[in-house]
Parts: structure tokens; C-alpha cells; sequence
């Protein structure tokens, strides 16, 4: 994997645009343990020796299963590694997925991230999504309280769209963004345009819409032209989308790992990104 094509996070975080989504290493439906514990655990071993740098996880994944089981593995963390958490989505059931952005909610749920991953400050600490019953000013303002006090370095935000984005920025220093988009899925399409003219980090979570990419026939052709599986031009068609672009591939595998990683070799031509531009919907 390229790690000199890199994105600086908040201007101060360096870390190769292709990172690691740690949902999937949970069980099923995100929830519980996974059956085999020794196996993710040398996953996530495999994800720092290919050279990834940004980890994203949260707490709702589990719940509290995934970042358990990122500083099992891994703590005390390798020089440079980069693990982003969120905030402010509970868990009822695999199915069940509630928002809670209260700031009483979102300082308990900071705590116990920091506790779970056995650090004193969380590099990046995003809201996981906004909370129609609670003002994004008290949400945003919380964490940046939070912030103020060191336990946080820098904020993201999670499916947010271009109006609400400007509002949180006018709370907050916002370094990222994480929301659903990939190469058949653009409805965020505005955010990651708004993101790219402001320097600010976009993080697509399902890039691989949960491997239906890979299995998309219209990508075989420029998948054949470079010796590539069609999950892995997906991945490229992102990286080379916008230079703020931040794919986080999750699995649980580490044969599909490493083919996510080798994605980041692949150099498009300007006529197979129009090809895949022509590909929405």
C-alpha cells in the first residue's frame, strides 16, 4: 500500500489516505464479540504492518466490543497510528441504533472511550450523527469544552449535510467529516465537494456498500485493465475522487485486507474516472 499519499488531519495528523474501519471486526449485525477473537485480534496486528494509519471505530460498535478489542491488540499504539472514535449513538439491539447527543451523554461517552482505549486523549472524536431533540449547538459546544480541556484533539462529524456542516463550523474547529458515500452512492456528493474546497478530511463510510461493489459487473472491464478485483477500483475510484478523501475499507478478513490495501497502487486514467463518474446511482 502507498503510504506517501497522505492527508494531514487538523493540519497536524499525518496518515496514508487509505485507513480501516474497525466495525466489522464485531460480531454479527455490529454487535457482541466476534466468534473468533484471536483472529481479529491478528487482523488488527496485519492492519499496522500493511502500513495503515487512521483506525476508525466508535463506541456503538459492539457496543463498546470494537475499541475494547483495538487496545487489546494494540495498545501501547505504534508511533503515528491515528484512532478516531464517536460519540453520541446507543445500542438497544443489533437493530437498534438511537441518538443521544446530550452533553451529559457525550462527556459520559468521551470518559469511557478514553478508559476503553487506554489513552488520555482521543486524536480525533467525532459526532456520530446530529440529534434532532438536542441543539447542534450544545452537542458541538460539549465537545469542544472537551476539547478545551485536552481530552480532545480534534472533532469530526458524521452524517452531516453542506447547511449543518457550515453551522457545526461556526461552533467548532471541524477536521472531518464521515458519511455515506461510495462510487454508486453519491448523495453526499455536495459534502465532499464543500470538504475538498475547505481542506477538511472526507471520510465515506460503506465504500464498498458492504461488498455489492465488488461484485458490480459494469467495473470488470477496467478491473481486467489492471489486474484488479472490481471491489479494488472502487476503492481507487474514491482515493483519486478528491485529495481530502479518506476510505476507512472495514473487514474482518486479512486476505480481503490486504486486497483493500493494494487498491491504493492504482493509478486510473482520466478516461477510466469518467467511465466510473458515469456510474451513480
Amino acid at each position: 500500500m502507498r503510504t506517501d499519499d497522505t492527508f494531514l488531519i487538523g493540519g497536524d495528523l499525518p496518515v496514508p489516505r487509505l485507513g480501516f474501519g474497525a466495525m466489522r471486526i464485531c460480531g454479527p449485525g455490529i454487535w457482541g464479540h466476534p466468534d473468533d477473537v484471536d483472529g481479529a485480534r491478528a487482523l488488527l496486528h496485519r492492519v499496522v504492518d500493511s502500513g495503515v494509519r487512521l483506525i476508525d471505530t466508535a463506541d456503538a460498535y459492539g457496543p463498546e466490543v470494537s475499541e475494547y478489542l483495538l487496545a487489546d491488540a494494540l495498545h501501547p499504539y505504534a508511533e503515528g497510528l491515528v484512532i478516531a472514535t464517536k460519540g453520541g449513538l446507543v445500542r438497544g439491539g443489533p437493530q437498534d441504533w438511537a441518538r443521544d447527543a446530550r452533553p451529559a451523554h457525550l462527556r459520559r461517552a468521551l470518559h469511557n472511550s478514553l478508559r476503553r482505549l487506554k489513552v488520555e486523549r482521543i486524536d480525533l472524536y467525532q459526532l456520530h450523527a446530529p440529534d434532532p431533540e438536542v441543539p447542534v449547538e450544545d452537542s458541538l459546544g460539549e465537545l469542544k469544552r472537551l476539547q478545551e480541556k485536552g481530552l480532545i484533539r480534534h472533532v469530526g462529524v458524521s452524517n452531516f449535510g453542506v447547511e449543518l456542516l457550515e453551522k457545526a463550523r461556526d461552533i467548532v474547529d471541524v477536521v472531518t467529516v464521515q458519511n455515506r458515500y461510495n462510487l454508486t452512492d453519491r448523495g453526499h456528493e455536495a459534502v465532499v465537494d464543500y470538504c475538498a474546497a475547505h481542506g477538511i478530511g472526507f471520510i465515506p463510510w460503506f465504500p464498498l456498500a458492504t461488498g455489492d461493489l465488488a461484485r458490480d459487473a459494469r467495473l470488470q472491464g477496467i478491473a481486467k485493465a489492471h489486474d484488479a478485483t472490481s471491489g479494488q477500483i472502487a476503492l481507487a475510484w474514491l482515493l483519486h475522487r478528491a485529495p481530502v478523501m479518506l476510505p476507512i475499507p472495514g473487514t474482518s478478513s486479512i486476505e480481503h485486507l490486504e486486497e483493500n490495501c493494494a487498491a491504493a497502487d492504482i493509478a486510473l486514467t482520466a478516461e477510466q474516472m469518467a467511465t466510473l463518474d458515469g456510474l451513480a446511482g
